[in-house]
């Protein structure tokens, strides 16, 4: 921000895109500033299949580029963020009737090839009746193949771009809507800027801020954010967007093994079961149009019906709705393509820019998580003649290692286990799921403990308070759901009635202690 108080860049939406590209942005040394109206990541950046891949199936629709690009980000993400994301080896069993051998074949070829350098094991074919432990797959289901693609904790992903992107100077303004934007033009000589009203969702307080360009990566609000901000664009016209959701539902471990299943569908989809939380697997997705975010995203009972009949084509053990212990749902804001079938419609982003008075705004619509850092590149690239004068280094966030990852992802093993070996007299699982989520910095929450009781409360599930001020004061948690399912995954590990009393000392204690504070500090500046 300069001494007028104007910033280069306002970010609309807290989302993964949106903290990609203030980080890119705060680290290349411009005025950054990202306002989110609700929970970062509180949308569909915490509600994906958690996975780092090319994706597989998009071969299927000539998605070459896109899987290319994403392939070549799995590498990049494995080495800035290797605590909280790590190789998978995925299995695909074959059944008849469905795709061919040779077509699969030819897939996993390309897929291992199309992508640049690739570190991780290439595919191969496997007998599934000989695998070290039971496949837990039906008894006729004898063959497959294997290749490798990657896992990561999608919400972390966001709080650790926003945490660098801060780092790098950039202001971050957790719960904050834009209450209004319009282009001004100075009168007095200076620059023309967006002159934007914030509002504080929790207090009611509005500020003014000043911006030369914006960024909106508003997510499944992106065509209405559009066509607020750009109400006079060229003949009326603005980018559609399609509304797809993507429902998950989570069961009890279904089989032994550190692999996850892809499962071939008879609608020509897949569908992933995938190792989670240690004691669980993740079943998903679904491809469903939905026409707006008027009541939010939830799995509905066809959705839930379709996942487990997916899986129950395989399993030798069949699942119900009765072993469901958790589901989620997140919208897809796919850019419209005009095609009929939701599967099709192309996951890579499209940027549309906008520009008036010589004040541009380029709203963000589709992409993967895989590729944010290069959508956020882009990006870039396409506000540059707005900013490359007063921009330094590009290209710098494929190398600079994410908060609590400086350590290569070769010796994830070795820092974990001196981490362990430090706190000696503390549970080594409870170790590895905290150091799963902040990496090194899990010595900044134990600090110099010596015994559990000394992080204060524990609420169950591997929660303890200490980790919890830490949250709050330091990641920007302001409600009970923002620590127990994004900040960390904990309440899947507690029971109901442990989840209740978390969100009633968080109410008394945690959000009158902590989080006011820190909104007061985001909003001083």
């Amino acid at each position: 921000m300069n001494g007028d108080g104007l910033y280069d860049i306002l970010v609309i939406g807290g989302g993964i895109n949106g903290a990609g590209v203030a980080r890119d942005a705060a680290g290349r040394g411009l005025s950054v500033a990202l306002c989110e109206q609700n929970d970062f990541a509180g949308a569909t950046s915490s509600a994906s299949t958690k996975l780092i891949h090319g994706g597989l199936r998009y071969l299927e629709y000539y998605e070459f580029r896109l899987v290319a690009e994403a392939l070549s980000e799995r590498e990049h993400l494995l080495d800035i963020a290797p605590h909280i994301a790590w190789p998978l080896r995925f299995v695909m069993p074959h059944v008849a009737g469905l795709r061919p051998r040779w077509m699969i074949r030819l897939g996993l070829w390309l897929y291992d090839h199309i992508g640049g350098r690739i570190t991780l094991p290439k595919s191969k074919a496997l007998r599934l009746d000989r695998m070290e432990r039971p496949s837990g797959l039906k008894q006729d289901i004898t063959r497959g193949f294997a290749y490798s693609d990657a896992w990561v904790d999608d919400a972390r992903l966001v709080i650790l771009n926003l945490l660098s992107a801060q780092e790098h100077g950039a202001e971050i303004m957790p719960r904050t809507r834009l209450a209004d934007a319009r282009r001004v033009e100075s009168q007095d000589g200076g620059d023309n800027h967006w002159l934007c009203t914030l509002e504080n969702t929790g207090t009611g307080q509005r500020r003014e801020l000043k911006a030369r360009t914006l960024v909106n990566t508003a997510g499944p609000w992106v065509a209405q954010m559009d066509r607020r901000l750009n109400p006079d664009a060229d003949g009326g016209r603005h980018a559609a967007v399609k509304l797809v959701r993507g429902s998950h539902i989570v069961v009890p471990r279904l089989f032994s093994g550190e692999h996850a299943y892809i499962l071939q569908n008879d609608d020509k989809r897949i569908v992933f079961m995938i190792p989670y939380e240690d004691r669980f697997t993740l079943i998903g997705t679904t491809d469903v149009p939905q026409e707006n975010m008027e009541h939010g995203a939830r799995i509905s009972a066809e959705e839930e019906a379709y996942l487990l009949r997916a899986a129950n084509r395989y399993l030798e053990r069949p699942i119900a709705a009765a072993d469901i212990v958790w589901r989620y749902a997140g919208v897809r804001p796919l850019f419209d393509d005009e095609s009929d079938n939701p599967s099709a419609v192309t996951r890579d982003y499209t940027l549309v820019l906008q520009e008036q008075r010589g004040l541009p705004c380029v709203s963000v619509y589709g992409g993967k998580i895989t590729t944010y850092r290069r959508l956020a590149e882009s990006v870039m690239d396409k506000l540059a003649p707005w900013t490359q004068s007063r921009a330094r280094r590009a290209g710098w966030t494929a190398s600079e290692a994410l908060p609590g990852a400086g350590f290569k992802r070769a010796d994830r093993a070795r820092e974990l286990g001196a981490l362990q070996k430090k706190y000696a007299r503390f549970d080594p699982h409870f170790l590895a799921r905290l150091f799963s989520r902040h990496g090194l910095n899990s010595h900044a929450i134990l600090r110099e403990a010596q015994s559990p009781a000394e992080l204060g409360r524990d609420f169950g599930g591997g929660l303890t308070q200490r980790e919890v001020e830490y949250l709050a004061l330091h990641e920007w948690a302001a409600e009970a759901d923002d620590v127990l399912w994004r900040r960390t995954k904990c309440g899947l590990h507690m029971s109901e009635e442990q989840r209740a009393a978390f969100r009633d000392w968080f109410a008394q204690f945690g959000a009158s202690r902590f989080c006011p504070s820190r909104m007061q500090q985001t909003q001083d500046g």
